[in-house]
């Protein structure tokens, strides 16, 4: 086989390659699994979020709806300007989906007692919370039904 031959084969074989290569891609067909889900990563404690709502909502952010809300005027409410913010009230239930998502970005699944959203408000751990202690203890029964969660 003379020079030219070699260079013709050479160079068929050259464009050949990524032809094949896309024939084989074209005839492979694609799955379209949807979006990607908001919540992937996040922790999501064994009682969901409808325990959320009707538990841990009323007794552990709103608590008393006073000084020791999280949710009261300037705090953790949507117009408060910090990183956490809950929707109050929540009026829809697109809302409640909200106030569920803002919280599991602070829950901590693998040891749950290490949550930022129960170590910010609660005295004696070493996480400073601009709106000081709000839980005195473990033994306070909204900090008892934030644990409870997980179970």
């Amino acid at each position: 086989m003379g020079y030219h031959q070699r260079r013709r084969v050479a160079f068929g074989a050259s464009i050949a390659a990524p032809i094949i290569g896309l024939a084989l891609v074209a005839g492979c067909p694609t799955v379209d699994l949807g979006d990607t889900p908001a919540d992937i990563g996040l922790c999501n404690p064994a009682k969901g979020r409808d325990y959320f709502d009707t538990t841990l909502y009323p007794m552990f952010v709103k608590r008393d709806g006073g000084t020791t809300s999280c949710v009261r005027s300037g705090c953790h409410d949507a117009g408060g300007g910090n990183a956490l913010a809950f929707i109050d009230p929540p009026a829809q239930d697109s809302d409640k989906a909200a106030n569920y998502r803002a919280a599991q970005v602070y829950l901590n699944c693998g040891t749950p007692n290490m949550s930022e959203l129960l170590t910010k408000p609660l005295q004696g751990i070493d996480d400073p919370h601009g709106g000081g202690n709000i839980y005195t203890s473990m033994d306070d029964p909204a900090v008892q039904a934030f644990l409870d969660w997980f179970k």
